[in-house]
């Protein structure tokens, strides 16, 4: 598969092919959504809550950020790789936003950066571009600033929060951003933002006629408990499976079945004789 590029997804939005995004947080998780197909990799901040055990995104900090995305970069080369910046690292102001988002290009790896917030964020989108840095926007629900939304809920269903997140695509869109990710947006309204900007969307909870689809790794394999957001779809119970498989390795070691013989490694039976014989 050849390296994907910011081109590469322009043309995929042209021809209405759909864009896939998968998460990934280390080097073994990376190297499968690669050989999966899928044409992005998101590093997102959802690690605070799969990997870390945090109840929200808020905790994750830049150092935890830089270090899963380092490992994902290691596992996959040829995905368009975009690191999520989290919570307080590009909010206070340009110039520490900037150097944040530098990280991720030196020192992870990363093709480019996602940051959330729409119009309140575009100076600071452009700053960043102005740096050289690719920037996927992400509008709708912006779970580090859930508790301003009023919790994880559906953005937009209203005609003033419609007309925000259009005001929110098209300063996005004109401050430089590359993509944008809309998530819980209601269905027809994420496909007025998709035909109106000319840079592909990524849809999670927001129908399909988004330009793309990104789901977080764990929800699609079914290895996060039994919280299932209605955008989610599971194509393995993950979870059950792996702790089958545990179940019957603690069952073997009790009953002596594990390890067999094959399992171990031999010696020459002269060694043996002469440790008995002192």
């Amino acid at each position: 598969m050849r390296k994907v590029t910011i081109p590469h997804l322009m043309e995929m939005k042209a021809s209405g092919r759909p864009i896939s995004m998968i998460t990934a947080y280390s080097s073994w998780q990376a190297a499968m959504v690669q050989e999966a197909g899928a044409e992005v990799i998101l590093v997102g901040d959802s690690l605070g809550m799969v990997e870390k055990g945090f109840a929200s995104t808020v905790p994750v900090t830049m150092d935890t950020m830089i270090d899963a995305c380092a490992a994902v970069s290691r596992g996959a080369s040829s995905p368009f790789l975009v690191g999520d910046m989290p919570f307080m690292s590009y909010e206070v102001d340009r110039a520490q936003a900037v150097a944040n988002a530098g990280r991720f290009i030196k020192e992870a790896g990363m093709d480019g950066v996602k940051l959330e917030g729409g119009v309140e964020r575009a100076d600071t989108v452009k700053a960043i571009v102005d740096a050289g840095i690719a920037v996927v926007g992400h509008i709708g629900l912006t779970p580090q600033s859930a508790t301003l939304l009023g919790g994880f809920r559906v953005q937009g269903k209203d005609l003033a929060g419609a007309e925000k997140l259009l005001a929110d695509g098209r300063a996005l869109q004109d401050a430089g951003a590359c993509s944008i990710v809309l998530e819980c947006v209601p269905a027809p309204l994420a496909e007025i933002l998709t035909e109106e900007l000319s840079i592909p969307t990524v849809g999670i909870g927001a129908g399909k006629g988004c330009d793309g689809q990104v789901l977080v790794f764990h929800d699609i394999l079914g290895l996060y408990g039994d919280f299932r957001p209605k955008f989610v779809k599971r194509y393995l119970d993950g979870g059950k499976v792996l702790t089958e498989a545990l179940a019957s390795y603690v069952s073997d070691v009790r009953e002596r079945s594990f390890p067999e013989e094959g399992h171990s490694f031999d010696m020459d039976p002269s060694v043996i004789k002469e440790l008995d014989r002192r």
